[in-house]
């Protein structure tokens, strides 16, 4: 069909094909017997004087390494530097997963109706260039009868249950956060705590050793430093009901006194996000962290600390669901194509992070947006899909040069543009 109309269009066309025209079916034979010219083996020859190759071989549904003739000529093309445009995915390219076959870089690819987890799930996001999602006239009705279980994050998902300031309300209407800090290492929990608080949370404290009061008291202003010298300290502090959410994990540390504490929090059943060294410190011991999940729960794992925790296989997508599932919580599985994914199988796959992300801290950071948006009230799937996606515009809007430090102060500016 793109052969016919651009011919008719006045651009000179060549067609190739992957086997012959007697074999093809369906779709694919209609539209065959509607082109007049000449149809040619797909051959390196084929496209030796290319000035655009138009990539319609193969559809979204392949699962398996491409034919090695194709192979061979479609690397001819990307070594050539001929613009590709793709048809609904390139060759190569898995629409339900992203994982790639032996695919080349398009410049551009076409898609129809709505977008496929392979055009947001890397390496196919970046394979497929620029993606155009075109209306082809498939009837509303049609779309309305297809139930969805999978977005790409965007605030038209969460906007709606953002906790929004009234004339009424005070700090604390606005939920109290809790921060459980490590020593020696104390950036970490302090960088989570400021951005629990630049996320809206009305207060925020860090319970923190002893020993380490003084650098976490001097390092701080507005966020509250409550010192903990025994377990009971500890425990006295989440017996107060004030709290509305918790964290624990950033400069924790892996050991019996991080997991003590993380199981401590979740029999609050109060939200509480487990990040970092909270989720390493139950590696092998799922059964035990899952026995313990009874309020709404946030887990934020890199890909490290995932496979510590999780036995899963496959693609990303269905990794993060299972682990979900098994676990009871939201998982918040990290990287370039972070997945969301809750407990019910719902999944939202963020595509707006920046490659600055790429810093040591700014998952701390993730974790305390996560904090301050529960602590104000907002759902653990809603919360944990807002503060991926503010996390990377805070990223995008900063530019280049970032450190986590610079993501809390950068917060502000995309409420603004969210007009939040």
């Amino acid at each position: 069909m793109v052969a016919a109309e651009l011919a008719a269009a006045g651009w000179p066309v060549r067609v190739a094909l992957v086997g012959s025209r007697e074999r093809l079916r369906g779709d694919a034979k209609y539209h065959a017997e509607r082109w007049s010219g000449p149809v040619e083996p797909l051959t390196e020859t084929s496209i030796a004087d290319a000035q655009l190759v138009i990539d319609a071989v193969f559809g979204s549904g392949l699962n398996r390494a491409l034919d090695p003739e194709v192979k061979h000529t479609l690397e001819a093309v990307s070594k050539r530097g001929v613009p590709v445009l793709a048809i609904d995915v390139p060759s190569g390219v898995a629409g339900d997963t992203g994982e790639s076959f032996g695919a080349i870089n398009a410049d551009c690819t076409v898609t129809f109706t709505r977008k496929k987890p392979g055009h947001v799930l890397l390496p196919g996001r970046e394979l497929c260039g620029d993606v155009v999602v075109a209306d082809i006239g498939t009837p509303q009705t049609v779309l309305d009868g297809i139930e969805v279980h999978t977005w790409e994050n965007d605030p038209a998902l969460w906007l709606h249950e953002w906790p929004r300031l009234t004339n009424v309300g005070n700090k604390y209407s606005r939920g109290h956060a809790l921060v459980s800090g490590g020593y020696p290492t104390t950036g970490a929990a302090r960088m989570a705590a400021q951005a629990a608080a630049r996320a809206g949370a009305g207060l925020t404290s860090i319970a923190v050793p002893e020993i380490g009061l003084p650098v976490y008291a001097a390092a701080l202003t507005s966020i509250m430093v409550t010192p903990i010298s025994r377990p009971e300290d500890f425990s006295r502090l989440l017996a107060d009901k004030r709290y509305t959410a918790l964290l624990i994990g950033p400069g924790a540390g892996v050991d019996a006194t991080t997991r003590a504490r993380a199981l401590a929090m979740l029999a609050t059943h109060r939200s509480v996000v487990l990040d970092a060294d909270a989720i390493s410190v139950f590696a092998g011991r799922l059964d035990v962290l899952r026995e313990a999940i009874r309020g709404p729960c946030v887990m934020t794992p890199h890909a490290g600390e995932f496979a510590r925790l999780f036995d899963t296989t496959g693609d990303k997508l269905t990794r993060a669901r299972t682990a979900a599932r098994s676990a009871g919580a939201v998982i918040v599985l990290k990287g370039a194509d972070t997945v969301i994914a809750a407990p019910d199988g719902r999944a939202i796959i963020n595509a707006n992070a920046p490659p600055t992300l790429a810093t040591a801290g700014s998952g701390d950071v993730l974790s305390g947006i996560v904090l301050g948006l529960l602590a104000q009230g907002m759902d653990a799937f809603q919360a944990a899909s807002a503060a991926v996606w503010l996390h990377g515009a805070a990223a995008a809007h900063f530019g280049p040069g970032l450190i986590a430090e610079d993501l809390p102060d950068a917060l502000p500016a995309v409420f603004r543009q969210l007009k939040i």
